[in-house]
């Protein structure tokens, strides 16, 4: 059987869902973006915001009268403008009232609104508060139809659209939001410079407000250290970020000493979380050369950092600081708001104020049209006392004799409506002499104000002369002169933090470095004699193999077998106590593979290398350090070769010497050794059959030199080396009468 689908029921919209969830999706962005996250450009607020101030003014909150709680004030907003959260709202009004987080704050708490060091506001039954004279500027002309109005999210109120006070709210206090796919982020800006710089647009729009503002000015003070160039690119753009360090100073103690003692921290930072981040810097050693880190602190910011010594150069130690820490933050700009047609774009801070700058204009012109409207009544109504005076016997009369004396006085005196309903209404008192006298005056005065006013709202020139006067009164409350205009942050132009050079992490302190036969390691305090049996302790069946003077800031390179080169960090050796530790243990290096040399890296420049089927190169020391564990192949030796010797090439060296397993020795320049970072090399010597046994790179001009053994310490120098100097690769001959039997330099 057939049957007929139904239509769906009324009130069900049938639609495909993909389409269905982007249009909503698109609405609740738009709402967003535009009811929610972003402020808008004439006054620098967001809607929870306007709403906040809006009801504190209705609840008569001005700065000269009392505190109210919080509580009222909250409940107001969302009962009447804001249905969101209490908590969400009650937020949105402790920022206001943070001195730390607003430059210029709208509310003046009473009570517990929170701290610097992160802690939060008490709840909104305990705290109390009230307008600040800002707020009153921002709102100033609400009374004077300067902005339209419009209907509470239920209809039963009214809420202005914006504020229209001659206050640059929007760069002055800053802003931050993220809606949905766009984000805003404007940095707070010192309002005197602000208005300087709206004055000059008044008269010239291409003016360039650089020449009054110098950069953000943040509530917690510190130190702007970008160039003048990234600030001009931030600000043409409405697109970049500041770097801003904290302020602080050295104090000197008796005997030396110092300490650093911070005063002012980067602006959004907590000061709770700053000190933990710096303590952890302490117990994890990232940053050796910090001591200890303190909070004096009380009404004013007092950090004290001290240094692991007296040696430690304070720049060094904050420079470390800045890199890992937020004593150095970057406070992003990102001018995204909305503008007059409620379309969120971003501005450039000239474009920003430029805008700000037109909304005045709007602002004057409508407060004056609502002035002449009220200036229009009131001469409508003084006219018709000053007729009723000049007739007031008649006028007497009438309303005595006559049951309708409205219509009547309307048809005789050529009055309105409201003129004869005022007379009716005035009261016998008013009859005496001297208030027509009054009534004359004031007259006057109106219809005086009445010709400046349309002079004003006919004439550009005027309204631009008008708007400067106004604005440099407004400017004259936030001067630098004054407690809260005074500029906090300091323009100072300084070069990113440095990388902090290994030597100024550590403290520089002599050490002995030993090297056993088997691989044990160990770092005595000092520079001991090495020649000391009591220095030279080994377990049974070990003995000595490297031993030589350090300083715990060098890197001490360890050559293997492999032709892998180590790096190890000269502070990080075990100490001198017992035997010390295996090297294999800090380093990937397999038991099997012999250790060819180990020296410091300090004041080394190159090093000659050579395998033991003599073949080598010159290698720059700087070439063969490695930071990992894995070390860092430098020479890969033929089949059945390895690395014999690593050997620093001393200062003004131009020859090299080498000597065969057969004893047979040759001498040719330095020159003719290839320079490499990694490889093989080039043939030294020539062997029929052996290999290398050793190899030495000198001054030619000092000849040859070496140890004659025994106690007496004797050494023998052979200076004519012409029998032996010929090209790299040759054979040789046999060495020098005297050469050691052990072929070693």
């Amino acid at each position: 059987m057939a049957t007929d689908f139904a239509e769906p029921p009324i009130g069900i919209l049938d639609a495909p869902f993909d389409s269905a969830l982007s249009e909503r999706y698109l609405v609740y962005a738009l709402s967003t973006i535009t009811a929610r996250s972003l402020p808008d450009v004439r006054d620098g607020l967001k809607p929870v915001h306007r709403r906040l101030l809006w009801a504190m003014r209705l609840l008569k909150l001005d700065p000269a009268s009392g505190y109210k709680k919080c509580a009222r004030v909250v409940g107001d907003v969302i009962g009447k403008y804001h249905p969101h959260g209490d908590q969400s709202v009650y937020d949105a009004m402790v920022r206001l009232a943070q001195n730390f987080a607003l430059r210029y704050p709208l509310v003046d708490g009473q009570g517990n609104f929170g701290n610097i060091d992160g802690d939060n506001a008490a709840a909104y039954r305990y705290t109390e508060a009230r307008l600040t004279q800002v707020a009153i500027d921002l709102m100033d002309g609400l009374d004077e139809d300067a902005v339209g109005f419009r209907p509470t999210y239920n209809g039963e109120d009214q809420e202005p659209e914006l504020f229209p006070g001659m206050f640059p709210n929007l760069l002055a206090n800053g802003a931050s939001g993220i809606a949905v796919g766009m984000a805003t982020s404007v940095p707070p800006h010192n309002a005197a410079e602000l208005l300087d710089a709206a004055i000059t647009l008044i008269d010239n729009p291409a003016a360039d407000p650089l020449a009054y503002v110098a950069g953000p000015d943040f509530p917690t003070g510190g130190l702007l250290v970008d160039s003048a160039a990234v600030i001009r690119e931030a600000y043409a753009t409405g697109r970049g970020s500041f770097r801003v360090r904290c302020r602080w100073t050295v104090e000197r103690e008796k005997g030396g000493g110092w300490q650093i003692v911070v005063s002012e921290i980067p602006y959004g930072v907590q000061k709770g979380k700053l000190i933990e981040q710096v303590a952890a810097l302490i117990n994890e050693k990232r940053l050796p050369i910090l001591s200890d880190v303190r909070d004096e602190s009380d009404a004013e910011i007092r950090l004290v950092l001290e240094p692991r010594s007296r040696t430690v150069d304070p720049q060094v130690l904050m420079d470390g600081l800045f890199r890992l820490s937020d004593l150095e933050t970057r406070v992003p700009l990102n001018l995204n708001v909305l503008d007059k047609t409620r379309t969120p774009r971003v501005m450039s801070l000239k474009e920003a104020l430029k805008a700000w700058v037109e909304h005045q204009f709007v602002v004057l012109r409508r407060r004056t049209e609502h002035r002449l409207a009220k200036i229009a009544d009131r001469l409508e109504l003084v006219g018709g006392y000053i007729t009723a005076f000049l007739n007031l016997d008649r006028v007497i009369e009438i309303i005595r004799t006559e049951d309708e004396p409205k219509p009547v006085m309307m048809a005789e005196f050529q009055l309105t409506d409201r003129q004869a309903e005022a007379i009716l209404n005035m009261r016998l008192r008013s009859l005496r002499r001297l208030e027509e006298m009054e009534l004359k005056r004031e007259q006057d005065a109106l219809r005086k104000e009445q010709a400046e006013l349309q002079a004003l709202l006919g004439s550009d020139a005027r309204q631009r002369t008008r708007l400067k006067k106004d604005m440099a009164k407004v400017r004259d409350r936030y001067g630098p002169e004054t407690a809260l205009g005074r500029r906090r942050t300091t323009i100072e132009e300084a070069a990113p933090a440095r990388e902090i050079p290994l030597e100024a992490m550590i403290e520089r302190e002599p050490i002995t470095v030993i090297l056993s036969q088997r691989g044990w390691i160990r770092a005595m305090k000092g520079h001991v004699d090495l020649a000391s049996a009591e220095t030279l302790k080994f377990k049974e069946g070990d003995g000595p193999a490297y031993a030589f003077h350090a300083q715990t800031t060098d890197k001490l390179l360890l050559a293997a077998e492999n032709g892998r080169f180590y790096t190890l960090a000269a502070d990080k050796l075990p100490g001198g106590r017992g035997f010390g530790e295996p090297v294999r243990a800090s380093i990937d290096l397999d038991g099997s593979v012999g250790i060819t040399a180990f020296m410091s890296a300090a004041r080394l420049d190159k090093i000659l290398i050579a395998a033991s089927d003599g073949r080598g190169f010159v290698v720059a020391a700087a070439d063969v350090t490695a930071e990992t564990r894995k070390g860092k192949t430098v020479m890969t030796p033929r089949t059945g070769a390895k690395l014999l010797l690593a050997r620093p090439i001393p200062e003004g060296a131009d020859y090299v010497a080498a000597i065969g397993d057969n004893r047979k020795m040759v001498v040719f320049p330095l020159s003719e050794v290839a320079e490499m970072t990694r490889g093989q090399g080039v043939q030294l010597q020539r062997y029929r059959d052996g290999g290398l046994s050793d190899a030495i790179a000198f001054r030619y001009a000092d000849g040859l030199s070496w140890s004659m053994g025994g106690e007496t310490g004797r050494v023998r120098t052979e200076s004519d080396l012409s029998p032996w100097r010929t090209a790299r690769g040759a054979a040789g001959r046999m060495p020098p009468n005297g050469f050691p039997r052990d072929n070693r330099f």
